[in-house]
């Protein structure tokens, strides 16, 4: 099984149904076609920069692709004669020294998530029974995952209506708890959106507010004696994501549960954080995005690290909003994922038969990670493929 033909392309993304306040975002998306055929048509394994941290067509077209197209193919087939993802994310990261992963790890997360695709396509299983297989996880053990809605976004115009409008379709989607950000405005403004917020969601409890790391140390200590008495469902990336100090001081002072690692990208990143953030493992939870961290055989790394120092899997949030992120909470036994219902077109949503009932949501079972199964990125998927 070889990988003839990898192709990327970088695309707007909003945070809102519209094109107001883009803001430039943007995201990669990456097909790779292999020779393996299955009912006449070559097996094609699909990815994305998920979220967040812009396109990486450089990267992955100069640095990372190459590399695959250039492995002998033997080097990167198992045992069970499929794509290993695993030897895959080896050869990418052929002579990368360590450190340096704010930006490479997000391209080699796109093409990871592609070669699960292939590797769970050519065995003939959705993906979060081919990783329960592969990983001893939880295969057959669940049929869904409990997930929650994220979005609330400062909207440039409106944005209370905006705001309340967005947390009641969550709860009518069937989702219990919803994220909203905080942290642009001032904190009096973001009270007052908080309670707009909570007000729709139906309870303070069922809501988490996301600061996008943008408090300093006084700020984020105003804001958690703000907050502490709000009865929020978490508080997340409150400041600079390597300002361990501050962090600690934080935990300190905020006793309810926060929530961090969005933005740290390896298992390096990660013990720092397990061992000067003094966050607490029976409350507090981890964000760490799967594709922004090297991809899975990333992922791997930091939840290994983290469970050494003590911190149960259920912890583990992981970031996105994707149908990836929903298979790994399934097959590795996490706490759940975050779905983004509304933002960011067309990556919003899940597949289009998912079901979110009473904050879970139902697992697809279509061969691979099933982004077919959504028909704005079938369409945008296989014109990139061609």
């Amino acid at each position: 099984m070889r990988i003839l033909d990898i192709r990327e392309r970088s695309l707007p993304i909003s945070r809102y149904t519209g094109p107001a306040g883009a803001g430039g975002l943007t995201t990669s998306v990456v097909a790779l076609t292999t020779d393996r055929m299955k009912a006449g048509r070559p097996i094609v394994g699909y990815g994305y920069a998920s979220i967040g941290r812009y396109a990486q067509g450089g990267l992955i077209r100069e640095r990372f692709a190459p590399r695959l197209l250039q492995a002998p193919a033997e080097t990167l087939i198992g045992n069970d004669g499929i794509l290993d993802p695993f030897k895959a994310w080896q050869a990418m990261m052929t002579g990368e020294k360590p450190g340096g992963h704010g930006e490479r790890c997000v391209a080699i997360g796109a093409l990871d998530m592609a070669l699960w695709d292939i590797a769970a396509k050519a065995a003939e299983l959705p993906l979060h029974a081919y990783l329960a297989d592969r990983l001893g996880g939880r295969a057959g053990q669940t049929d869904r995952v409990r997930v929650y809605a994220s979005g609330g976004y400062h909207h440039p115009r409106n944005d209370l209506a905006w705001l309340a409008d967005e947390m009641r379709r969550f709860a009518d989607l069937g989702f219990i708890n919803a994220k909203m950000k905080i942290g642009s405005a001032s904190l009096d403004q973001d009270l007052h959106r908080i309670e707009v917020a909570a007000a729709a969601l139906g309870e303070p409890g069922r809501l988490a507010v996301d600061a996008m790391n943008a408090y300093d140390r006084p700020a984020g200590l105003a804001a958690a004696a703000t907050l502490s008495p709000l009865g929020l469902w978490w508080f997340e990336d409150i400041c600079d994501p390597l300002d361990f100090e501050t962090q600690s001081a934080l935990a300190s002072a905020y006793a309810p549960p926060i929530g961090a690692g969005e933005a740290l990208f390896s298992a390096a990143e990660a013990g720092l954080l397990a061992r000067h953030g003094d966050l607490r493992p029976d409350r507090d939870v981890l964000l760490f995005d799967p594709v922004h961290c090297y991809g899975l055989p990333g992922y791997l790394q930091i939840i290994e690290v983290m469970t050494a120092k003590g911190w149960a899997r259920q912890a583990f949030w992981p970031h996105g909003g994707h149908l990836f992120a929903l298979h790994l909470a399934a097959a590795l036994g996490l706490g759940g994922a975050e779905v983004t219902p509304i933002a960011f077109q067309p990556f919003c949503g899940l597949a289009d038969d998912s079901v979110i009932a009473d904050g879970f949501a139902t697992l697809p079972q279509a061969e691979g990670i099933g982004f077919e199964t959504n028909t704005a990125l079938k369409r945008l998927f296989a014109e990139l493929a061609g």
